[in-house]
């Protein structure tokens, strides 16, 4: 499983968030507590919102604890929005093209989680995938055929009901190849004004995912980067956080996202 970490609000500088705290998302990359393993160093990636309509993205193999390169950029760029990633695979390559957050037009995506048997659906769930939106796929993880899956599903217009349709789909494709182990999804996507964390999983048992809210901005994150719990709000399970820039987070949980992804 990976770690990440989400902002949404007033201009930030990334370090402030990524790098500095006590247990931050760099210091999580080789001591994480709440994951399945605690090294998270098969790659990383931020990606953040600056002067332009598209997001600015930087990735790379190396840890993110080792990444020099990674310190210095987050002490220069301020965003008012940016997602950081940590990750640990879960069987595919470490490679610059699965590294997190993965992109689209002005849309960026995250993901912790995976889909059981992966390589038993991963032809017939990429046969899914329009043209237009395959010609995007530059790695071979899950994480991104579910994004693009999900774009193609109208993931622009209606996160939720796009993302149900698509976890709805590969549960089906994964019940037809009798796979047995479960679909974890605890993913962020954002569009620089508007921000979507879901915590769904087949079984019940999906990833840990945190909020704290303040007067200048939202921090979402996989587990609290201070260490400590106190001041973080649990995204419950089958839960749906969105969030719009100078709004109070909204949860949604229960309806179809409910009954498929509890």
């Amino acid at each position: 499983m990976c770690r990440f970490l989400a902002y949404l609000g007033e201009p930030v500088f990334l370090n402030e968030l990524v790098c500095a705290p006590t247990h931050s998302l760099v210091h999580q990359s080789l001591h994480a507590t709440e994951a399945k393993t605690e090294t998270n160093g098969d790659g990383f990636g931020v990606g953040w919102y600056g002067e332009r309509r598209e997001p600015g993205i930087y990735r790379d193999i190396s840890p993110a604890w080792s990444d020099e390169n990674l310190v210095n950029l987050c002490s220069q760029v301020k965003a008012r929005a940016f997602f950081a990633h940590v990750r640990a695979s879960t069987g595919t390559a470490t490679t610059r093209s699965n590294c997190h957050p993965f992109a689209h037009g002005r849309h960026l995506f995250m993901h912790n989680g995976q889909i059981g048997g992966y390589h038993r659906i991963k032809r017939r769930l990429e046969a899914l995938i329009p043209d237009e939106f395959y010609d995007s796929r530059r790695g071979t993880t899950d994480s991104e055929a579910i994004f693009l899956l999900a774009l193609a599903n109208g993931l622009a217009d209606d996160p939720i009901g796009a993302m149900e349709t698509t976890f709805a789909t590969v549960r089906e494709l994964m019940q037809e190849a009798k796979i047995a182990e479960p679909l974890r999804f605890t993913a962020l996507l954002t569009n620089g004004r508007t921000l979507t964390a879901f915590r769904w999983a087949c079984d019940g048992r999906p990833p840990s995912l945190y909020y704290r809210e303040s007067e200048t901005g939202i921090v979402v994150v996989s587990e609290p980067i201070d260490g400590c719990r106190e001041g973080w709000t649990i995204v419950p399970k089958g839960g749906t956080l969105q969030v719009t820039r100078g709004r109070p987070a909204v949860i949604s949980k229960g309806g179809q996202a409910s009954r498929i992804a509890a």
